[in-house]
């Protein structure tokens, strides 16, 4: 099934121009000029991700996002805006945006940004499993097997096991798992990181055959 993706932009030829290079890409795309028919595109069409601009006639695209938001449509969403403010980046994420690219921009770096979005959040569980490779994660009953065959986790092993495989090929620094795994509110040191990893290592891989997860030196993990 293609990944579909809605564009909503008030100016014509960037509108066109996104359209042609994420159709280069393989994506389907559906534009629109205003935010007036986007939440009935959204509720008859399987939408994998939004490209909002801000500075739109009638509904401003923030604002949109967050009556969508409220309403329990989850479609991730890029805003392309020329507001570029701090403060309104901030806002914009603070409404219900996953990512943020600001005006003028490159379309290579919208193409990254595209893929870095739906790499995070297209990896849906299905049934309530999450895999990677020959492990398996029940994430309602908190197990975890490998080649079917159970291994106990502490609840932080699992959270982080998790947190790695929702992010696979991306490199998670250790400040994104202090903060998303331990807690943002807990003082925590690097070492703590590496403590942790080290005892999920040993538990998933005692032998140490299958190297699932990978240190990139002086910047995080990531699955291999």
């Amino acid at each position: 099934m293609e990944t579909l993706i809605v564009i909503v932009e008030d100016e014509q030829d960037i509108l066109e121009l996104m359209e042609f290079h994420l159709a280069k890409e393989g994506y389907e795309t559906i534009g629109f000029l205003n935010t007036k028919h986007v939440q009935a595109a959204l509720e008859e069409e399987r939408v994998d991700l939004i490209i909002m601009d801000r500075n739109l006639p009638g509904v401003e695209g923030s604002e949109f996002i967050e009556s969508i938001r409220k309403k329990g449509i989850q479609t991730p969403v890029i805003f392309v805006s020329a507001k570029n403010k701090d403060e309104e980046i901030e806002q914009g994420f603070e409404r219900g945006g996953d990512d943020y690219i600001t005006k003028p921009f490159s379309m290579k770096e919208l193409i990254l940004r595209v893929k870095a979005v739906l790499r995070r959040t297209q990896k849906k569980p299905k049934d309530g499993l999450l895999t990677y490779r020959d492990i398996t994660l029940n994430l309602a009953a908190r197990t975890v097997t490998i080649e079917g065959n159970p291994v106990e986790l502490t609840k932080l092993e699992f959270d982080l096991l998790h947190a790695l495989i929702l992010n696979e090929n991306i490199v998670l620094e250790r400040n994104y798992l202090l903060e998303h795994v331990w807690g943002a509110d807990e003082v925590y040191q690097d070492r703590t990181v590496n403590v942790a990893i080290n005892r999920l290592k040993e538990k998933i891989d005692p032998d140490k055959s299958k190297e699932y997860i990978k240190t990139v030196r002086g910047v995080g993990y990531t699955l291999c």
